[in-house]
């Protein structure tokens, strides 16, 4: 397992990039594995290594916001700049954070889903009503309370640094960690809903972080 990095190593991370946010969106995906995501809350600075995303491919995708090119209030962020993070709320419960690939004009975003806390893991815990082990960030709307994200964030620029951003600590997850799959929750998406576009760190892992 690597060495848990300090509060003050932690911000000395400089954010992603945005050319490695305009790259193929399955392989911004398959490289988010393992990036850590910074937020910075009232409780002070968490952080948390990302152990799980899905693909989103715009237009051609049925179950993407955008498909067959659909531009709505909503979906705007979509349509612009990589790097950005798409926030939306879904099914009146909770928020799913995204982060924008490609180039504006082509929408499409990969979804987190899942993470483990590297620093600031009480403050997730309360957020989360005290949720331990691998339910505390298992999932997409668990990961934004945990982290406290919504609406307000949504377009956030994530290449700069602000309340969120992503950066790379230089851990590496081989892929035979690493397991390819259907994304969840879109069994209307007709063929798409059989697309292995969901990748998932084993938790087990030996650099996971946990």
């Amino acid at each position: 397992m690597s060495k848990p990095l300090s509060r003050r190593a932690l911000l000395r991370l400089a954010p992603l990039e945005r050319r490695f946010y305009q790259c193929d969106t399955i392989d911004v995906a398959r490289a988010l594995l393992g990036m850590v995501l910074l937020r910075e809350l009232p409780e002070g600075l968490v952080a948390v290594r990302l152990v799980e995303v899905e693909a989103y491919l715009g237009v051609g995708d049925r179950a993407c916001h955008t498909f067959a090119g659909r531009r709505t209030p909503r979906t705007e962020v979509m349509w612009g700049e990589a790097g950005c993070l798409y926030v939306y709320f879904t099914y009146g419960m909770h928020h799913c954070a995204n982060v924008v690939t490609r180039d504006a004009g082509v929408p499409e975003a990969v979804l987190l889903r899942g993470a483990v806390p590297l620093l600031g893991r009480e403050a997730v815990a309360a957020r989360r009503h005290g949720r331990e082990g691998r339910a505390l960030l298992d999932g997409p709307g668990k990961l934004c309370q945990g982290l406290g994200l919504d609406r307000a964030d949504n377009g956030t620029d994530l290449t700069s640094l602000g309340g969120v951003w992503l950066a790379d600590d230089g851990q590496r997850l081989p892929d035979r960690w690493v397991r390819r799959g259907p994304r969840v929750g879109v069994g209307g998406a007709g063929e798409a809903a059989a697309w292995p576009l969901r990748f998932r760190v084993e938790l087990d892992a030996p650099a996971v972080g946990t």
